[in-house]
């Protein structure tokens, strides 16, 4: 790992947030380094991760790294044969000797709320929907994750809109050892072989929103929800997002169910965003040409919209409540 250093600046930890501690064996990391080194540079590039030196923790571990929580998933999945050591620190994971992080919740602190206040009419004319399937749609002014929400999709018809839950399915090493799998609301890497399957134009959706919240942390350590709107009216616009139909258990006293299911994209925090929550903040397409190119381009070119909004288009409307009524 010698051609990234070691993380030292304030700029580079919070460009590589998420560390992953692997405890080295005793025979030493041999050929799984080696391999992890491929992967590495594969999958990110040099300049995707960063590392700590050897000699720098001592010979019993070394440290990695990433962007974000995800990708950091991704290696520890690509390498099953590797034990993390304590010291590992995942959002939601501080319980050392916890294999491969089982226990890890997908980017859970990121737009796990958001609300849609505007009519089912509102939403069919900006995305020019042929097809509604959602019946008397309420406003829904709290969408939380596994909910029911409307989605515009591709159909043989041209656009329709549906309901679908909220949650894709999670990568199988997430779901080692449990009975259920509520989903992953957020989606950052793209790159992923299990997000790759459903980048084409077939799996892409809209999904409509009037604002979305990120959790601020007051002095107190208690977090209250501050909401983000296009303006103070709450403009309709649409997360990118993704979907499919699935079956498994969503939960346990349920059974297995078969479901359309959907996510959305993240990205980096825009200045609005960011002093809230700086890692990450939703794709959000304002314009009939996003809403195209998103459900009809080829992914080179549907890619590009993975961005953050531009400060300017996006401000604070509320704080302190679970719902956002508009």
């Amino acid at each position: 790992m010698s051609r990234r250093s070691t993380p030292r600046k304030r700029t580079d930890d919070e460009a590589f947030p998420v560390r992953i501690k692997i405890a080295v064996p005793e025979g030493g990391l041999g050929y799984a380094l080696n391999a992890a080194e491929t992967w590495l540079a594969r999958e990110l590039g040099h300049d995707g991760f960063a590392a700590h030196t050897v000699a720098a923790l001592g010979t019993d571990a070394r440290a990695f790294y990433f962007r974000d929580v995800e990708t950091a998933k991704e290696f520890v999945e690509a390498f099953p044969d590797l034990r993390l050591a304590d010291g590992t620190l995942f959002q939601h994971y501080d319980i050392p000797g916890v294999s491969h992080a089982v226990e890890l919740l997908e980017d859970s602190a990121i737009c796990n709320l958001y609300s849609l206040t505007k009519g089912q009419e509102a939403i069919r004319k900006l995305a020019e929907v042929m097809s509604d399937k959602t019946g008397n749609l309420p406003p829904l002014p709290g969408i939380f994750p596994d909910y029911a929400a409307p989605v515009v999709r591709n159909s043989g018809d041209g656009r329709e809109l549906a309901m679908m839950r909220w949650g894709m399915p999670s990568p199988a090493f997430v779901l080692k050892g449990r009975k259920s799998d509520s989903g992953v609301t957020n989606i950052r890497n793209t790159k992923s072989p299990h997000w790759r399957r459903w980048l084409k134009p077939e799996h892409r959706c809209l999904v409509p929103f009037t604002s979305f919240s990120e959790y601020d942390t007051l002095p107190d350590k208690t977090k209250q929800p501050v909401w983000f709107a296009l303006g103070d009216d709450r403009p309709l616009a649409f997360f990118a997002g993704i979907w499919t139909n699935w079956t498994s258990v969503r939960k346990v006293k349920e059974g297995e169910t078969n479901n359309d299911l959907f996510g959305f994209l993240t990205t980096e925090a825009n200045g609005v965003v960011a002093p809230i929550h700086p890692k990450a903040m939703p794709v959000i397409l304002t314009e009939p040409d996003e809403f195209a190119t998103w459900l009809e381009a080829d992914w080179d070119e549907a890619k590009g919209l993975q961005r953050p909004l531009d400060d300017d288009q996006l401000t604070i409307v509320a704080r302190g409540s679970k719902s956002d009524e508009g």
